[in-house]
């Protein structure tokens, strides 16, 4: 029988650490393919390439795993990666990441490591994106491992229901006794308040850049946010229908009137 066939992305590019650590515990569980961005895509959100020609080589990177690295988005990886490379077998299994940096909350919505995983899920591919709290390239990655593996064979052993993809986020911590466990959750309801520094160039012209500060005024503790700050993993199933469901009815209410 022919083991699983595991699809591998990122935003933060194929050399980044956290894809190095992400494809070592995958290649336990399956065949690994590696496709991935040749330089970092953070915040890419779902974006797609559909100006300027894509490229996508062939590397050796991962000793024997076949990957490529390509010149567009996560979205775009993701893409190239089930219609060129992989057109004559669907993956079992794609994950994204291991991200540098929390992707909890609103942060999901901008993140490329959580959208390429969305493309995934669009594609009818069970689909995991992976983050660890920690924005540093030299991020200890090995404290969360054994729980990304858990998840990722719990995925291939039961499946996701259609639609269906996980948020799994992964707290910063120094050992792996230091994780309670992994919480099942529900995205805070937290967002980005943010500041635009203006600054000038030297030739005059003025130019800003974006700071600003995470303000969560969501007091659950089903949430996310809770399950990180108290040393879980936090797992958040996640939907690409934005469709707000509930208020259907409502608005089927009204009178639309010229």
């Amino acid at each position: 029988m022919l083991r699983p066939l595991i699809l591998v992305t990122n935003d933060d590019g194929i050399t980044a650490p956290g894809i190095r650590n992400l494809v070592s515990v995958a290649s336990q569980l399956g065949e690994v393919v590696v496709v991935a961005p040749d330089s970092p895509q953070s915040g890419m959100g779902h974006a797609i390439t559909i100006n300027k020609p894509l490229r996508l080589d062939e590397i050796s990177l991962f000793d024997e795993i076949i990957s490529y690295q390509c010149s567009g988005t996560p979205v775009d990886c993701v893409k190239l990666a089930v219609d060129i490379v992989l057109k004559e077998r669907k993956p079992d299994l794609l994950v994204s990441g291991i991200n540098h940096g929390s992707n909890s909350s609103i942060n999901v919505i901008y993140s490329g490591t959580m959208s390429a995983a969305v493309e995934g899920a669009i594609e009818g591919i069970p689909s995991i994106g992976f983050s660890l709290c920690d924005f540093s390239h030299k991020a200890n990655f090995q404290p969360g491992l054994a729980f990304v593996k858990q998840i990722m064979a719990s995925v291939l052993k039961n499946g996701l229901p259609k639609g269906t993809l996980l948020n799994v986020n992964i707290p910063k911590t120094d050992l792996e006794s230091d994780i309670n466990g992994i919480k099942i959750a529900r995205q805070a309801l937290a967002r980005w308040k943010e500041n635009f520094v203006e600054r000038e160039d030297p030739g005059g012209r003025k130019y800003f850049w974006l700071t600003g500060k995470f303000v969560n005024d969501d007091k659950g503790t089903d949430t996310d946010e809770w399950a990180l700050q108290n040393a879980y993993v936090s797992v958040v199933p996640t939907q690409f229908d934005l469709t707000d469901h509930h208020n259907i009815s409502y608005l089927n209410s009204w009178s639309f009137e010229s």
